[in-house]
């Protein structure tokens, strides 16, 4: 009996890392789905939108919880341009989660997919620097669509973080304003193998999950450099 349980333990050491690998590899297949169907829908996310943004949050099939249970309602990842000035390609994904505050009634029984996407630098220094409300550490408004996402300029307005959510298949700009956003050290130390800062995930150096490769795909493909 007492080897059954030594073999058994050892097991659970061998498979625990690699469950926690799988769980966060599938976090990425969704967010790279996710961000597939926004820009490939009849009402989608604009390239000229995109074409604007220097990071991008995805944040998958958020559902909403009973308060008391937990704190958190999303788990997504954060991928920033490459360079000083982030104008470049994507890069490698930093894991985000995603924290209760007035997104709460934005959400119904349903699961609901947020999208953030964050258009200048001071945007995202925030995030990249620690927790983030919205609303209050960095100024958010609801993303425009049609013909006026068309028309729209980053330079020219006043906001840090454009939103959207998706659900039932309707996609439109929502506000979030209230709700609140951190890094998922321990979802990153998984990714990566160590314990590493989102700054220091988005600065480059480390080796791409191979899980990120569809993510990175649709990304670069539709807007490899920032306008």
């Amino acid at each position: 009996m007492r080897n059954r349980m030594i073999v058994l333990a050892l097991c659970l050491v061998v498979a625990s890392p690699l469950f926690a690998q799988n769980k966060e590899d599938e976090r990425i297949s969704k967010s790279a789905d996710v961000l597939q169907q926004l820009l490939a829908g009849d009402n989608s996310l604009s390239k000229h939108i995109l074409d604007q943004a220097e990071c991008v949050l995805i944040f998958p099939s958020v559902k909403k919880v009973a308060i008391g249970i937990g704190s958190s309602y999303g788990r997504g990842v954060l991928v920033c341009r490459k360079g000083d000035t982030m104008n470049g390609a994507w890069g490698t994904p930093a894991m985000y989660k995603l924290d209760q505050g007035s997104i709460g009634l934005q959400l119904g029984s349903t699961a609901t997919d947020f999208l953030l996407v964050v258009m200048n630098k001071k945007g995202a220094d925030q995030i990249l620097n620690g927790k983030t409300k919205l609303g209050s550490n960095a100024a958010a408004a609801a993303g425009p669509s049609g013909a006026q996402a068309t028309a729209y300029n980053a330079a020219n307005m006043k906001v840090d973080i454009l939103t959207y959510s998706r659900s039932k298949g309707l996609f439109a700009g929502v506000s979030l304003e209230g709700a609140s956003m951190d890094t998922d050290d321990d979802a990153n130390k998984v990714v990566y193998g160590k314990s590493i800062t989102a700054k220091e995930i988005i600065a480059g150096g480390q080796a791409p999950t191979p899980a990120a490769k569809p993510l990175d795909e649709v990304l670069n493909k539709t807007s490899p450099t920032r306008m």
